[in-house]
């Protein structure tokens, strides 16, 4: 299965139904009145973290999803069916960044994308995208002064996004270091994992996890990601796509292959840190082993020797005969247990609005009138402005509001062109 850490989909939330114009209509009842019932509610949109899944992979040829819509309301007062809801399973430690579709911005307005979920537990759910409100049917439009509305709500429209998802696995303990230094071979050692190992650069294309036990009740997940080199921050070899699977990690190994000159080996050093730095300052504040490998090679072990004594905590290890395997393990193990796991972000907190709280706004641009506002704007979506009485009753809501009053400080006139959302209409 191909390891797909990124993607980009759309989202859309149900439709509302549409509530009807009906009437009672029974054998000896005479002016039975308005019956038409109202729509259903649209199916919301979840997204759910699982841990049976490891990659994204299946959201890279379907890339569209919606929920199902209400059904229209039916006679006799009856309510239409509410569409069911979507429930998309992503991958535990998967970030969800959302920003509207772009035809349903207003003419000049641009939004950025947000981070509104980090989905790092497993089972854990979050509601991406609302449902629409089914319609009113007539029957909630009688009054005593107007017995037989010949008008409804049309259904409300559901949300519908653009969804960025974003894959950090969750590991405790990252292994980075350059390419041949080691990683993938002390990972098949410590562990079940079984990366690809052979003597030529990058035979790690992607990152590989391996669950490390250290007894029957203690053990931990570590992560082998693709060897860095230099620029790797910037897109060079492939460290820039997978350094984002160990900013998640409590602890760091740093392996470098110990069969080298010393200059070269303190230069290859400085390289993992700088490039550490560059993708992310905050990773060089983990604790981190660095690791001299391949003690097996009398000229590793000479440079370990030579270089104990001046770099704090460094370790030797040689993964062919185990030497130094298990007891920096256990050392990572005792580590772990003591930090919390670092916060890769912080979602925006998601803004409601109370009922009766939403405010309006209205601007004038290129000569139309533009009012702005949640509550405005979903009653436009909502009003069906091809019955003459569905348009007087949404002017008697804008005079009640006070958009009708704003208008007219603004200058509006007959035959003016105002705006709200995505409907137009004409001033009179």
């Amino acid at each position: 299965m191909q390891f797909i850490d990124e993607v980009t989909i759309t989202v859309a939330a149900g439709r509302g139904g549409d509530g009807i114009v009906a009437w009672r209509r029974e054998k000896f009842v005479p002016k039975g009145g308005p019956a038409g019932g109202d729509g259903g509610r649209g199916g919301d949109v979840y997204l759910e973290a699982t841990p049976e899944l490891g990659t994204l992979v299946d959201f890279r040829y379907k890339r569209q999803f919606a929920a199902e819509s209400g059904k229209a309301g039916g006679p006799a007062n009856k309510s239409g069916r509410s569409g069911a809801d979507l429930t998309l399973r992503v991958p535990v430690g998967t970030l969800v960044y959302r920003r509207p579709l772009d035809e349903d911005l207003a003419p000049g307005e641009t939004l950025c994308e947000r981070l509104v979920a980090d989905l790092s537990e497993p089972g854990q759910r979050f509601l991406i995208a609302r449902g629409g409100r089914g319609g009113l049917g007539n029957q909630h439009f009688a009054t005593s002064a107007r017995q037989a509305p010949r008008f409804a709500e049309k259904g409300e429209p559901g949300e519908r996004y653009v969804l960025r998802l974003e894959l950090k696995l969750l590991a405790d303990c990252g292994l980075v270091g350059l390419p041949n230094a080691g990683k993938s071979t002390l990972l098949s050692v410590v562990s079940a994992a079984r990366p690809k190992i052979a003597d030529y650069p990058f035979t790690t294309l992607e990152p590989h996890l391996g669950v490390v036990r250290i007894d029957d009740e203690a053990s931990f997940v570590m992560v082998d990601i693709p060897g860095l080199i230099e620029g790797a921050h910037e897109g060079a070899g492939l460290g820039d796509r997978f350094l984002r699977h160990i900013e998640r990690t409590r602890v760091l190994i740093h392996l470098i292959e110990g069969a080298k000159g010393r200059d070269e080996l303190l230069a290859d050093r400085a390289t993992i840190e700088n490039e550490l730095r560059a993708w992310n300052p905050a990773l060089l504040e983990r604790p981190c082993f660095p690791v001299i490998t391949k003690l097996d090679v009398p000229l590793a072990r000479e440079r370990f020797e030579e270089l104990r004594g001046e770099w704090p905590g460094l370790r030797g290890i040689s993964a062919a005969t185990g030497e130094g395997v298990r007891e920096l393990m256990q050392a990572v193990w005792e580590t772990i247990s003591a930090m919390p796991r670092p916060a890769v972000a912080t979602p925006e907190p998601v803004h409601i609005v109370l009922r009766g709280e939403e405010p309006f706004d209205v601007r004038i641009e290129d000569g139309v009138f533009v009012v702005s506002g949640e509550r405005i704007e979903r009653l436009a979506a909502m009003t069906n402005f091809e019955s003459d009485e569905g348009l007087a009753h949404f002017e008697r809501i804008l005079e009640r509001l006070g958009v009708e009053r704003r208008l007219r400080e603004l200058g509006v006139h007959d035959g003016a062109t105002v705006r709200i959302g995505r409907t137009e209409f004409t001033y009179s």
